[in-house]
């Protein structure tokens, strides 16, 4: 998915245990962050980054909202570990992360293989993606979704 994409529906479970469609977030911006597993050092870092920088998502009128591969309970320990403020979907299937683009090989310690890559789209208020940010540190993804809010609203 490229700027100017219109994102692509989803309805999956979150870790606070509702259905969340993409349509339930229309008229406001969405932060969509792809992870590859709930527990993992790099996920966590990113997911505690969302989570701390999450009211300044929320001051500029933007939810928040991150999926994985993950079954519905390791989101919700996920979710609960951390103190997580905004859901975690499951999409065990990973037919919305494929349909993000969320999905492809990756090279770790030398062996490759397929799954969820750390991808992060910024949606405006009808949907359409304003950015995807990709191959940033995990604690970036956060500060660059921001940036791109920041921007979107007229530097404000």
């Amino acid at each position: 998915m490229e700027p100017g994409d219109q994102a692509p529906a989803f309805g999956l479970l979150g870790s606070d245990g509702r259905r969340h469609r993409l349509e339930d977030y229309r008229g406001r911006p969405l932060v969509v962050f792809f992870y590859p597993k709930a527990m993992t050092p790099g996920c966590t870092r990113e997911t505690r980054a969302f989570a701390e920088r999450y009211s300044d998502f929320r001051a500029l009128g933007a939810e928040v909202v991150g999926i994985s591969a993950d079954p519905p309970e390791s989101q919700r320990r996920f979710a609960e570990k951390l103190g997580v403020p905004f859901p975690l979907l499951s999409d065990p299937e990973a037919e919305v992360i494929r349909a993000y683009g969320a999905w492809g090989v990756k090279n770790l310690y030398g062996k490759k293989r397929e799954g969820t890559l750390r991808h992060t789209y910024v949606l405006d208020p009808g949907g359409r993606v304003i950015a995807a940010i990709r191959r940033a540190k995990p604690e970036e993804h956060p500060e660059k979704a921001l940036a791109v809010l920041k921007e979107a609203r007229g530097g404000a």
